[in-house]
């Protein structure tokens, strides 16, 4: 892999830091009036989604990281790993609780998912931005309840609990942002 030198780091850069991959975030270039360069970088480890913020001397580089983000469909979980298909070659690859995480309950049957591999493993599992979910369990909402927040727990099909307005009801599709874990709207 390539060698990038500090002021070479920008957003999206994926690189080997102890033998691990890591993504930089942000990256800032900083000439002081006196002494050497450095650059200020934020990153995310790639294996745990844990962010740390580093300095690096301008002299300082690293390895690039032989990660791939591919684009695959979710198909099925059977309880222990969660199996997802390559649309052009068929090609099928397992996921295991931690390359998923938290995005399990955002993870419907045929979605497209962003799958990023290391050594022809998944490391982590990205969810769509959006996803529409029905609503199997909420209070209902009464007329002139409005004193408090203006919302009321969900839970939707996949398990997962959103934060809702009080006209949502049992039944009906929503919009979710993955990213957030908020509701977004109803689905027509």
């Amino acid at each position: 892999m390539a060698t990038y030198y500090s002021n070479d780091f920008r957003a999206g850069l994926k690189i080997m830091l102890d033998g691990e991959p890591y993504a930089v975030e942000a990256s800032e270039f900083v000439k002081p009036g006196k002494g050497q360069a450095f650059a200020r970088v934020k990153l995310r480890r790639l294996l745990t989604g844990t962010r740390v913020e580093k300095t690096f001397k301008s002299t300082d580089s690293a390895e690039g990281a032989d990660v791939a983000d591919m684009n695959l469909t979710f198909l099925y979980s059977d309880g222990e790993f969660w199996h997802f298909m390559n649309n052009t070659t068929f090609e099928q690859l397992a996921a295991d609780e931690k390359a998923v995480g938290d995005n399990a309950k955002w993870l419907l049957d045929q979605a497209e998912c962003i799958v990023t591999l290391w050594n022809g493993q998944p490391i982590s599992v990205t969810p769509p931005n959006f996803v529409e979910l029905e609503v199997v369990e909420t209070d209902p909402g009464l007329k002139g309840d409005t004193a408090g927040t203006g919302g009321k727990p969900a839970t939707l099909s996949t398990g997962a609990v959103v934060k809702v307005p009080l006209f949502v009801q049992i039944g009906e599709v929503i919009k979710v942002d993955t990213r957030s874990g908020e509701y977004v709207s109803r689905v027509k």
